[in-house]
Formats: structure tokens, sequence, C-alpha cells
């Protein structure tokens, strides 16, 4: 087991969800407009957790696959997802190693930043597919301790997604907030 995942463990062994079972508030918020987007209900939950996301997805009908580097997080999220019945397939996975191998109509990732996934993530998508991004921006109230390569400066998520063939339909920034996130709907060419 390598340090992230023993780091993650620790933070995950609470009876407690880390970041509650409600999902993002900014999932929440455009679940309407995300489902009338996708052309399919597949989806992939990068960095899950405990699985809030993800259990919102499949509350909305949508198939997921969630991917965490902690074994304790993965289990929690399984069990939730059992009790309530929901179609979600949670995977251990230490995302600086893993190559896709399935196409997705739906992809988020939240509070997660590997820059060197984002390219494999637009590929992963179907035709007319979307990705949704929110993560930490770097910024004086941002919370500590993060390391630097792990928060977005900005403008910089706009600058990821420009290149590919797609639309940026939204794209937002907000570096006073309490927490200073970077927010992004992509929709992948059909």
């Amino acid at each position: 087991m390598n340090d992230d995942s023993e780091r993650w463990d620790e933070r995950y062994r609470s009876e407690e969800f880390l970041l509650g079972e409600k999902p993002s508030r900014f999932l929440a918020e455009r679940i309407e407009e995300v489902k009338c987007l996708c052309p399919g209900r597949k989806a992939l939950d990068i960095a899950c957790g405990e699985g809030r996301n993800s259990i919102f997805l499949a509350r909305h009908g949508y198939s997921v696959t969630g991917l965490d580097i902690s074994p304790v997080a993965v289990e929690k999220a399984r069990r939730w997802a059992g009790r309530e019945g929901l179609a979600c397939d949670f995977r251990l996975a230490d995302l600086e190693t893993y190559a896709f191998d399935e196409r997705f109509d739906l992809i988020i990732n939240f509070n997660f930043l590997l820059r060197d996934l984002i390219p494999q993530e637009v590929a992963a998508l179907t035709p007319g597919g979307v990705v949704i991004f929110d993560t930490i921006l770097e910024s004086p109230t941002a919370p500590v301790p993060h390391r630097k390569e792990f928060l977005l400066q900005p403008g910089e998520l706009a600058r990821f997604f420009a290149p590919y063939p797609g639309t940026i339909l939204f794209c937002g920034e907000y570096p006073d907030s309490a927490t200073p996130t970077a927010k992004l709907i992509y929709r992948h060419s059909k």
C-alpha cells in the first residue's frame, strides 16, 4: 500500500462521512442540465471517496463507476450503494497509473487534481459526453495543508480544456470563497 492510500484510509476510517452524505452543491445544482446534455447514463467518478457524488448520480439513473485509492473509502461506498440497491461499481485505483479502458457519457472530477489525467478523461468520453470538474483553486483562503501541485492556478482549468474538440459550457473561478474553487462543464464533440 502506498503513502497516499494510507493517508486517505486514515481520513476515511471514521464512522462518519468525511465530506458528508450530500452531493457536491455544484453537481446537485446542475444535475438536470447535465442529464439533458449527456448522450447516455454511464458515468465515472474520479477520486470518488466514500461515494457521495456517485450515489447521487445513481439516484438520478446513472450506472456509475467510482475510482479511489483508499480501500476504506471504497468499502464504505460499496456498503452505502448496497444498502440503497444502487448500480455503482466502486473500484480501488491509483489514478497516477490508471489506464482508461471504457467509455463514459459523464465523467466527474471533484476535489482532485492530476493534470496528466485530463487528456485521458477527455479521450474516454463518448461522442457528446460531458466532463464536470470542480476542484481547489490556489488562493490565500485555500485550505491547508495542500501542496501547490494539487491546486489549480487561475485560468488553468479553461486552458486545459480549450484545445479539445468540444465546448466549454461553463467555467467559473471562486477565489474568495471559504474553499476557493474552479468549476467547469465541458461537452465533447459529437
